[in-house]
């Protein structure tokens, strides 16, 4: 009896290890379930979009040319607007009038001097120095009068105010003018964007605070040279802002259309990137297995991404069980 018992356990013991066997080379000769979708090759518009401070298109300081002077008027206020050439601040006028009453003075020597030499009284040469000394007296009062009127050089707002009326300038600018129709961004493009950039091309722009509307401008200028460091651009928009809905100081985003090319576009969910690095890697099924590729990524459009370098049109990439993928494993490809 006993040796029928311990018969029956080694039996058993046998039944359990042929069967953990067997589960096991079923577990090992499992497949991967993936779904596949082929990477297509599409044509692509080029669309980049830079974040840019807006800025006036013009801007100057009214500064008056000598220090140490009192400011006689201030013409205008913070918000005025203000045309090219208008005057705008008036200094102390004390050294004007005093070079007034020279040039009056001499003027009126010169004069009486004009009929004398006329009579025969005195030699042209005299009355030509008579002549040149006043002509030294003018263009000083001239000098002195640009000197104590501070005209704006361009159209536009006076955005900052620093002194009051009988205040001593101390080198702060008097008034703060700005030109905002039209405005401008600087934007700094990727080098390889240099000969799709011409100058005339409209750029859109959209601002945080009016989101449902697009504002469009035009490049005005393209600097010549890169940036070594950076590998870019610098470019100018000039932005039309009839309305004054935009401002100096908002944050604007502007899209560049580059034009077409044809590119590789895959799923975004395809595409995993390797933990502690910068490399971006996908699986192609192919012969039932799975490859592992390393692949170069440019731009994201929608739910698919743009592959530069890596998988060639029509090749399979699997989507979906990418967790269990490696390379070298098989794989099943459900329908």
């Amino acid at each position: 009896m006993k040796r029928v018992l311990v018969m029956l356990v080694a039996a058993a013991m046998a039944a359990s290890c042929t069967g953990k066997k067997q589960a096991e080379s079923t577990a090992s000769d499992e497949k991967v379930l993936t779904k596949t979708v082929p990477a297509a090759l599409r044509v692509i518009e080029q669309n980049e979009v830079y974040t840019s401070e807006i800025e006036p298109y013009k801007e100057n300081d009214i500064t008056p040319a000598v220090s140490g002077v009192h400011i006689d008027r201030i013409l205008v206020d913070v918000g005025s607007r203000v045309k090219a050439g208008q005057l705008l601040v008036t200094l102390d006028p004390t050294q004007y009038n005093q070079q007034r009453l020279q040039y009056q003075t001499a003027l009126d020597d010169y004069n009486r001097l004009v009929p004398v030499y006329e009579a025969g009284g005195i030699s042209a040469q005299q009355l030509e120095q008579t002549k040149a000394a006043l002509d030294v007296q003018k263009e000083v009062l001239d000098n002195l009068k640009k000197n104590i009127e501070m005209r704006s050089p361009i159209a536009g707002v006076v955005t900052a105010r620093n002194y009051e009326a009988g205040n001593l300038f101390t080198g702060t600018p008097v008034l703060h003018v700005m030109q905002i129709n039209p405005l401008k961004i600087i934007a700094n493009i990727q080098e390889q964007y240099y000969p799709a950039v011409k100058l005339g091309m409209p750029v859109e722009l959209k601002v945080d605070i009016f989101p449902d509307q697009t504002f469009t401008g035009t490049v005005s200028l393209i600097y010549p040279a890169l940036d070594a460091s950076t590998r870019t651009f610098t470019v100018e928009v000039t932005v039309p802002n009839g309305n004054e809905k935009l401002r100096p100081g908002m944050f604007a985003r502007s899209t560049f259309n580059m034009g077409d090319k044809e590119g590789i576009m895959v799923p975004d969910v395809a595409v995993l990137k390797q933990v502690g690095s910068s490399e971006r890697y996908l699986y192609v099924v192919e012969d039932g297995k799975a490859e592992r590729r390393s692949v170069k990524v440019g731009r994201q459009i929608g739910s698919d991404v743009d592959i530069l370098s890596g998988v060639a049109d029509g090749e399979q990439i699997a989507v979906t069980a990418l967790s269990r993928l490696a390379d070298g494993v098989e794989v099943e490809v459900k329908e």
